[in-house]
């Protein structure tokens, strides 16, 4: 059952030993057996079974030398693969490889991890052999890891663990369909760390930063599909324009506005005007969109969390509702340029994942 896993467990261990033996490192283990959340009535009929899977993780250590790292009570990161059984046949199993940041709290006894990357399943949806599995269209799609542990020590160097995850996937509407799966576990586990935690460098005193208002110019594009199987994936442009306000080394808020360029609306709305002309569709409606957002970026050291809420203002058919919101990560390259990865949702609902580039005058 789990002969993949131990595979990548001995691919991992092997590049773990080749770490530099001058950086503490972690290497963790965790099982977990839980629930899919029945967040969509169109996935009830996969909700067979209590998905079960195994976690390992490779955590690299920061201890201040950083002075971002002192801002966040020294967090680790590194990276995690996910094996998920879903106890469905139309499902299949899941591989996720995450990227990770791991925050500390109660004198580092209270771990809370945020992982995002690429997952697989063995069994997407096929018009001919899996049409039952509405959850995904694709075998790749994003992933979503969120964990919360008590870890105890045991000796120095051992650790266990135990506490909640959260594992998502969904493709972003990359191609349909994409109900997406949502498992909520319990998981336990043990911690391996190969040396002591040098002491940790005083954070100091905090002094106020803030940065004259910027203005961002972004384009955004990618692919997506209508919710209609077989209506083809289609290219999509996003123009952005705002301007934001650095508060301090963590915090920054921006407002602006933004124009969509979906070419799959087109499609699904001659579709509907053709097949279901009870819905009011006209095939000469207008596909495009403007919206205006607020938002806020979330700063570690050259990456940030951003989170977007936005509201259509030109919004000639109706898809999904006024309201859109966006949650992703942006990676400067320089403090003027920089590249983005986003999930674009009308609430639970994703139309598309986005990547973008810019430019902050």
């Amino acid at each position: 059952m789990y002969k993949n896993f131990l595979a990548a467990v001995g691919l991992l261990c092997c590049s773990f030993m080749f770490a530099q033996e001058s950086n503490p490192f972690e290497v963790e283990l965790n099982y977990f057996y839980g629930s899919i959340l029945r967040h969509n009535k169109d996935i009830t009929s996969l909700i067979t079974g209590h998905p079960e899977g195994l976690i390992l993780s490779y955590n690299k250590k920061t201890y201040g030398n950083k002075e971002w790292s002192r801002r966040y009570n020294y967090p680790d990161y590194g990276f995690t693969f996910a094996y998920q059984d879903l106890k469905n046949d139309n499902l299949g199993k899941t591989y996720n490889a995450l990227a990770h940041y791991s925050f500390y709290f109660l004198n580092r006894k209270l771990m809370f991890r945020v992982g995002q990357g690429i997952g697989y399943t063995t069994n997407p949806f096929d018009i001919d052999t899996n049409v039952a599995n509405n959850a995904y269209g694709s075998r790749f799609f994003s992933a979503t890891l969120v964990m919360l542990n008590y870890k105890q020590p045991i000796t120095p160097q051992i650790s266990l663990q135990t506490g909640l995850t959260f594992l998502h996937g969904s493709n972003g509407n990359f191609k349909a369909p994409n109900t997406s799966t949502n498992t909520l576990a319990i998981n336990t586990g043990v911690v391996y760390t190969n040396k002591p935690i040098p002491d940790y460098i005083p954070r100091g005193s905090r002094e106020r930063y803030t940065e004259p208002i910027g203005f961002n110019f972004a384009l955004n594009m990618g692919l997506n599909e209508s919710d209609y199987v077989g209506l083809g994936q289609e290219p999509f442009l996003i123009l952005t324009a705002y301007a934001d306000k650095r508060l301090s080394k963590k915090s920054t808020i921006l407002a602006g506005g933004e124009f969509f360029v979906s070419k799959f609306l087109k499609n699904e709305i001659e579709f509907l005007s053709v097949a279901f002309p009870s819905f009011g569709v006209t095939k000469d409606q207008d596909w495009k969109r403007a919206g205006v957002f607020v938002g806020h970026e979330l700063r570690f050291n050259k990456t940030a969390l951003m989170t977007h809420a936005g509201y259509y203002v030109y919004y000639p058919y109706d898809f999904e509702g006024r309201f859109y919101q966006r949650v992703g990560l942006k990676h400067y390259i320089q403090e003027k340029y920089f590249v983005s990865a986003a999930v674009k949702t009308h609430g639970a609902k994703a139309e598309a994942v986005e990547f973008g580039l810019g430019i902050r005058l």
